[in-house]
């Protein structure tokens, strides 16, 4: 589900043009106040009106106009590079030649592969460097045919509010005021061979932009039908592996041979889902930490707080007080 926070910048953007947002929400089959979160597809839907109403796929951010048409050029040019390394560079020259500003560069740095992002004048808001996080690495994680984790997501600009939507967007580590608007992951990943045909590109096209919004979905395949298990399942009755496989009816050897063919394993599976529920829960409730540790199938409090700091480079307690402060300062 997609934040009212993100609709609410979309709306900001038409008026910025000159348009109202009511007509536009409606074309998306929203409501002109929109407070409750949005689906993947509402919000998908929402970006091609406003796409349609502006003459800009970009909502009107970058130095000049993203026509229509342009994300759709944008795939075909990555298509056929043999590596995620090769796709990207393609993807930045391009979104360069279409918006001019901002431009993005990919950087190698101390096993880090880094998106950084240049402004030709001053930075611009949160959601344009989301917008743009959100073409670059969706496409190349549709390539590939898996979910690319990220490990820190930097905005030049200040925080907008609640800025804990962006965290639980992105899963990672969000930093604002900073040098640099970079999103960065680990550079293994550079080397990863492309895997689509212009038949899977065209499946891709006809459920875009809603299949890139929560940064690529993994909506068929094994993988998928183990998230959809799991996410109807408290996180303390989680299956071990070898259960997981009877319930599935699959030998527990072509199981894990079929989940490392979609990129995943069972345990990267279990701790995507967790870091959301443990954002969630943070954000959301006034829960000890050492309660939602156990909620999540955590045997020791201690050993959620080594794998919170490793999802979001900070401890549970630390994460829930900024959380609350950004609260207090926007209310």
């Amino acid at each position: 589900m997609i934040s009212p926070l993100f609709v609410d910048e979309v709306a900001d953007c038409l008026r910025r043009s000159g348009l109202a947002p009511g007509p536009v929400l409606a074309k998306a089959g929203l409501p002109e106040q929109v407070r409750a979160p949005v689906s993947a597809e509402q919000f998908g839907a929402l970006w091609l009106a406003v796409a349609a109403a502006m003459d800009d796929e970009f909502f009107g951010l970058g130095g000049r106009p993203m026509r229509p048409g342009s994300f759709t050029l944008l795939c075909h040019a990555v298509l056929h590079a043999s590596t995620l390394e090769q796709a990207l560079n393609r993807a930045l020259r391009f979104l360069k030649v279409t918006l001019d500003d901002p431009s993005g560069t990919l950087v190698q740095d101390g096993g880090l592969a880094k998106i950084v992002l240049h402004d030709k004048a001053a930075p611009r808001t949160a959601f344009a460097y989301r917008t743009f996080w959100i073409l670059v690495h969706g496409i190349t994680c549709w390539l590939v045919g898996r979910r690319i984790p990220l490990r820190r997501v930097d905005f030049t600009c200040g925080p907008p509010l609640y800025a804990a939507d962006y965290r639980l967007f992105f899963g990672a580590p969000v930093r604002f005021n900073q040098p640099e608007s970079v999103m960065a992951f680990d550079a293994s990943y550079l080397k990863l061979r492309t895997m689509r045909t212009e038949r899977s590109l065209r499946e891709f096209l006809r459920h875009a932009p809603a299949n890139i919004v929560v940064r690529y979905r993994h909506d068929a395949g094994l993988a998928a039908a183990i998230r959809a298990k799991l996410r109807a399942t408290p996180p303390t009755a989680w299956p071990n592996f070898e259960t997981l496989a009877k319930q599935l009816r699959i030998p527990v050897s072509t199981l894990r041979r079929r989940l490392l063919v979609e990129g995943q394993t069972y345990q990267t599976i279990k701790d995507e889902i967790r870091r959301v529920l443990a954002i969630r829960w943070l954000a959301d409730s006034e829960r000890p930490v050492s309660d939602i540790a156990a909620d999540l199938g955590f045997a020791e409090p201690s050993a959620f707080h080594r794998a919170f700091r490793k999802w979001m480079a900070k401890s549970p307690g630390a994460f829930r007080r900024e959380v609350l402060s950004e609260a207090s300062e926007a209310g």
